[in-house]
């Protein structure tokens, strides 16, 4: 009796213990002169998406909606303090001007330190989203030169030849009926795999016609964020980073470990002894391995408005060069921004020129035009940056359904918020900031009318007087997406191939609105996105 009694008093000591520790941050915000959200314990303000009662953009729309005219609230995101920052001049502020207070991302995916650098499998941890401090800066300018215009122009003509099979497949599956109907996130998911492992590992695959090729299910499982292990493990790397990165934990199951670097390890073997030189993205990591990547002076780039233009993060001496790990982790990006995330900006492209016909006859009428003036000779990197109306579809796409619905920051040293009107505190080291893309996108203070698809609010006359703190689709300051470019340049290809040959059609299967996906999760639709490709006379 006694020794249960001992046994009783040893567990509500440990609960108890557990509850003051998770607990111990509540009142983080009352000394702070911003409103702030009620805390549920470990749940914080984030119960609604933990629980997958809400997709992730509907939950940053009631959290950007609860304060109307506040420049800056509180929350909790589990047991994590947030700082949501409503103003684009303070969101510029922290993200540009001041960037060197909020240099890092909070841990996602882990801590990319000594301790993981044992695990050779912790691939993640080791991408440059989740490096931190001067090792981050050290990566960033060494990838820099992989990124730029004049690099897109070398990958180019392999990814328009992923984009030619996929018309070729889809005019034979249509030969008959002059229609077939597919579902859009499948369709551009499998073309975004053969361009990545075109791109990024430099083998040609076939995934639209071997449905079930093995580099296609490594890729899936890989970027399924949804598992409930691949959650646990997020949250242990979020509450734990220390501890995760003492195991080992990581996002990526082994499999997917052994299997990318096996693949990376036969393809640079392949490389170096037949000396094959493909300008693709391992290309690229050699180059850069070896100290002769370097920028070359952009003359002509005509950037269109939704790209990152590249930030400066100052002079940066490289004192490490790259291990194979690191090499086969950056290739990883590919995975992040160029197999999801185009895939999903794709699909919510032909969505809206769906449900916009208008749009979609005047982009056509652009990509004919283009297609008129090359004469037969093969589309170019350049010619495709020259499509202004294309462009403003993009963009209009990106700012309805923002891939990130909200960016974060992790304070670094302390920082003084003084907006000079009276708003005066400190953010501590090691709390966070919440940039929320999805609120300031449909905020009419920024953008009149923002439930309508309207690409002229991107033409050249219009998008002067866009705030570019409240325009947030690859993020902001020298921390943006390195990869933008190369995101805007596939999913601006696949979509002059498809109209080229194809109109986009309501179907039988085509749901209008869209249902999200609930919770914190792979933005995306509940039951898939269906369009009819009907093939143009």
């Amino acid at each position: 009796m006694e020794v249960n009694i001992l046994y009783l008093a040893v567990v509500v000591a440990l609960l108890g213990f557990l509850y003051r520790w998770i607990t111990r941050n509540d009142d983080y915000f009352h000394d702070k002169p911003i409103p702030s959200m009620a805390v549920r314990p470990f749940f914080g303000a984030s119960a609604s998406l933990l629980f997958r009662k809400v997709s992730f953009p509907d939950f940053i729309h009631s959290l950007y909606n609860k304060y109307p005219g506040v420049k800056i609230f509180g929350m909790f995101e589990t047991i994590t303090p947030f700082f949501v920052i409503r103003d684009p001049e303070l969101i510029k502020q922290i993200g540009i001007k001041d960037f060197d207070y909020f240099v890092d991302h909070r841990p996602t995916f882990g801590v990319d330190d000594k301790q993981s650098g044992n695990h050779p499998n912790a691939l993640f941890r080791k991408t440059l989203f989740s490096m931190t401090g001067q090792r981050w800066k050290e990566m960033r300018a060494t990838l820099s030169p992989a990124f730029t215009g004049s690099k897109m122009r070398q990958m180019f003509s392999l990814m328009t030849e992923c984009c030619g099979g996929m018309m070729q497949h889809f005019l034979e599956k249509s030969k008959s009926t002059g229609r077939v109907e597919v579902e859009m996130k499948d369709l551009f998911g499998r073309i975004s795999m053969n361009v990545i492992a075109s791109c990024a590992f430099g083998i040609t695959v076939d995934c639209l016609k071997e449905q079930e090729h093995e580099f296609l299910y490594h890729g899936r499982k890989m970027m399924d964020f949804s598992r409930p292990i691949v959650i646990v493990r997020m949250m242990a790397m979020r509450i734990f980073p220390k501890l995760a990165s003492r195991f080992g934990i990581d996002l990526l199951d082994r499999e997917q470990a052994e299997y990318f670097s096996q693949l990376f390890r036969e393809t640079i073997k392949a490389r170096e002894s037949q000396k094959i030189v493909r300008h693709d993205m391992i290309d690229l990591l050699l180059q850069a391995q070896k100290g002769t990547l370097k920028h070359q002076k952009e003359k002509d780039d005509q950037e269109g408005f939704a790209t990152v233009q590249e930030s400066d993060v100052g002079k940066v001496e490289i004192s490490s060069k790259m291990t194979e790990s690191e090499m086969i982790a950056q290739c990883l990006i590919f995975f992040l921004g160029g197999f999801d995330t185009v895939s999903t900006c794709a699909m919510f492209m032909a969505y809206e020129l769906v449900r916009n016909p208008e749009a979609q006859q005047k982009l056509y009428e652009e990509v004919q035009q283009t297609a008129k003036e090359l004469e037969g000779k093969p589309i170019t990197y350049d010619v495709l940056q020259r499509m202004k109306y294309m462009d403003m579809v993009v963009s209009e796409t990106l700012r309805m359904w923002p891939l990130a619905p909200a960016t974060d920051r992790l304070c670094v040293r302390d920082y003084t918020i003084d907006d000079g009107q009276g708003l005066k505190f400190t953010i501590d080291k090691g709390t966070c900031v919440w940039f929320p893309a999805a609120g300031l996108h449909f905020d009419p203070q920024y953008f009149p009318n923002p439930e309508k698809f309207d690409p002229e609010r991107f033409n050249d006359e219009n998008k002067r007087n866009i705030n570019l703190g409240a325009y947030l689709p690859f993020g902001i300051g020298p921390r943006n997406c390195i990869g933008s470019r190369f995101a805007l340049m596939e999913v601006k290809a696949f979509m002059y191939f498809i109209l080229l040959k194809f109109s986009l059609e309501r179907g039988e299967k085509t749901q209008i609105p869209l249902q999200l996906k609930k919770g914190f999760t792979n933005l995306g639709p509940l039951n898939g996105m269906h369009v009819v490709l009907r093939v143009r006379q």
